[in-house]
């Protein structure tokens, strides 16, 4: 599915189903040097289960045209605009890592409009050492095996028939970086997370009940990362729900039924 947001064509995969005016909606957002694939499982069960999924590629992205986003700010205002385009009053929305900054800034602009916010693998501030940013502008593909490695609690999920996950993940990297001939999407996207620094803000505006969905093994966003968002947010007098998961930063992949029923249960309040 394609909506037109900001004179583009944003590409929304909604996990095979038709979009069904009575049922909720639920927007998907990746991180950096990712795209809609990596919430297969999550957005084919929800797609199946009751919702509307947009899992999307954020603009400039594998299916979607536009200019990549140079911020969280730029890239939540998208967001915004998105649920006007499709016409939806309310929408969940659901981020990982630099998709959970976007998800949280969007829902703090969106009001009473953000029905629900899962934050996936977050933390804030989000740093990015030096190294790794001057890696990723200069060298990309070995910052992609730096990041694939950093990320990786296992080399297969337990219930993954073998799959190689840091195979798959390199493959999709190298994917969506070839998508954009015009900007480096991995450097474009450690920027945008190095320099967000409006978190607790976000949190401080939120009408939504909010989900963290946290990595135990974690390297790139360790759950005590996170700790002053879950603050700001109980400080908000915001419902929070903190889940840890028995994986490394790709949750999605390494506890794939985790990250899904901790998803299905949030949803479902």
């Amino acid at each position: 599915m394609k909506i037109e947001v900001q004179g583009h064509a944003i590409y929304a995969y909604t996990g095979g189903k038709a979009f069904n005016p009575a049922q909720p909606t639920a927007i998907l957002i990746h991180g950096v040097l990712c795209d809609h694939s990596v919430w297969a499982l999550q957005s084919r069960y929800l797609a199946n289960h009751g919702w509307n999924v947009l899992a999307i590629d954020l603009p400039g992205h594998c299916k979607s045209a536009g200019e990549a986003p140079a911020s969280v700010e730029e890239a939540a205002q998208c967001i915004v605009q998105l649920l006007d385009a499709a016409g939806l009053e309310k929408a969940a929305l659901i981020g990982h890592s630099w998709g959970s900054l976007i998800a949280m800034e969007a829902a703090a602009r969106l009001g009473t409009r953000a029905s629900h916010l899962a934050l996936v693998g977050t933390a804030h501030p989000m740093k990015v050492s030096p190294a790794l940013l001057e890696s990723a502008l200069n060298t990309p593909d070995q910052a992609l095996r730096m990041v694939n490695v950093f990320s990786r609690a296992t080399l297969a999920p337990p219930n993954g028939a073998g799959s190689w996950v840091f195979g798959a993940g390199i493959a999709l990297g190298r994917r969506v970086l070839a998508s954009n001939a015009r900007t480096n999407l991995l450097h474009a996207g450690f920027q945008a997370c190095d320099s967000y620094a409006g978190g607790e803000a976000a949190m401080a505006a939120l009408q939504c009940p909010v989900l963290f969905a946290l990595g135990e093994q974690d390297q790139m966003t360790p759950p005590k990362a996170a700790r002053g968002l879950v603050e700001a947010a109980r400080a908000a007098g915001r419902q929070v729900s903190v889940v840890q998961l028995p994986s490394g930063h790709n949750q999605m992949t390494e506890a794939p039924d985790q990250t899904l029923f901790a998803l299905r249960d949030f949803l479902a309040r």
